[in-house]
């Protein structure tokens, strides 16, 4: 039988992805991918595999799932309850989902997306070079119940490790550095959006979220002469009534709406996060500062496998064991996440 994973029930939104297909721009299609590329990583790291294989991206709801045979999963992203077979289990975790069994995800507890990995990945065909969906471009559809899911060969064998993440799953301060359009924006202008508090807007979704606050509209002398050009994921572009819009993974591939600033790549993760009404706040930095930021993020990607621990130590391992307290610490199998 092929190894698979039969989706029994799924909440709305919830799609495969993988690190995205770039260098489609010409053609009309942008990167996409996960929302959240660090869970991604996460996820890779727990599974002692490549993060270029894909996961499920669950939009604020998990569902029910079973496996064909045994297999290795991870739980990263947003953090959701979980169990297996009425057992719960930890997020940012690695386990073994055995054959029949049920997995159950609920809604996210903060946060907005949330990853659920299989060893091996999810082995849905490629198309353009990647297995990521993208539903702006009509590249795949969402999973619906019913659906299964083929899963690639797993040559590994270890479960049972956690890692612990910093929390950037309710909004915060993030970074960015300035735009071919940000001199069209009055100097004052640009200090009052780094001093104002936004909140993430209701109607976002992969493509990008606007950012909602009390105060003025931010309106750039000579907006309407931009002329159409590539954007990113990252972009702030001001629409038309003053209202800053934050483009994400699955952005369009151009436009003419000024762009009053550009948010670095390695703090994206944490807006992708920010559930609807989260705080939000941006800082203007110099390229200089960016690249050293991403240097420092790519650093810790790069040291995440290391840093996975076991969620339980075994006793044989531990070298100063009379040192340990093995009473103190124990928890009632309540509790949500790592």
């Amino acid at each position: 039988m092929t190894r698979s994973l039969k989706v029994l029930r799924i909440g709305p939104g919830c799609t495969v992805q993988d690190a995205g297909r770039p260098g489609w721009l010409e053609y009309g299609v942008s990167r996409g991918g996960a929302a959240d590329r660090l869970a991604l990583a996460e996820g890779a790291a727990l599974l002692a595999q490549s993060h270029s294989l894909a996961a499920l991206e669950m939009a604020g709801m998990g569902g029910e799932f079973e496996a064909t045979e045994d297999l290795r999963i991870a739980l990263t992203g947003a953090p959701m309850k979980a169990s297996i077979d009425g057992s719960a289990i930890a997020w940012n975790a690695s386990h073994v989902l055995p054959a029949g069994a049920r997995l159950s995800i609920g809604a996210a507890l903060r946060g907005t997306y949330g990853y659920l990995h299989v060893g091996g990945g999810l082995a849905v065909p490629e198309q353009l070079g990647a297995r990521s969906v993208h539903l702006s471009a009509g590249i795949g559809a969402a999973c619906q119940s019913g659906d299964t899911l083929p899963v690639g060969e797993d040559g590994q064998f270890q479960t049972g490790l956690g890692l612990k993440v910093a929390n950037r799953f309710e909004g915060g301060q993030v970074r960015m550095v300035a735009s071919l359009q940000t001199h069209l924006f009055a100097e004052k202008d640009r200090a009052r959006f780094e001093q104002t508090q936004f909140r993430r807007g209701t109607r976002g979704n992969r493509m990008g979220v606007p950012l909602d606050s009390d105060g003025a509209a931010f309106s750039p002398d000579g907006g309407r002469t931009v002329l159409s050009e590539v954007i990113s994921p990252g972009d702030i572009q001001i629409t038309g009534d003053g209202t800053p819009y934050l483009l994400l993974a699955e952005c369009q591939t151009t436009g003419g709406y000024p762009r009053i600033g550009t948010v670095i790549p390695c703090d994206l993760p944490l807006l992708a996060q920010a559930p609807a009404g989260a705080p939000l706040c941006f800082q203007f930095v110099s390229l200089e500062a960016a690249l050293e930021a991403e240097e420092k993020a790519r650093s810790h990607q790069s040291g995440l496998r290391t840093a996975c621990k076991p969620l339980i130590r075994d006793p044989h391992t531990i070298a100063d064991l009379l040192s340990y307290q093995l009473i103190s610490g124990a928890i009632a199998g309540e509790e949500d996440v790592l």
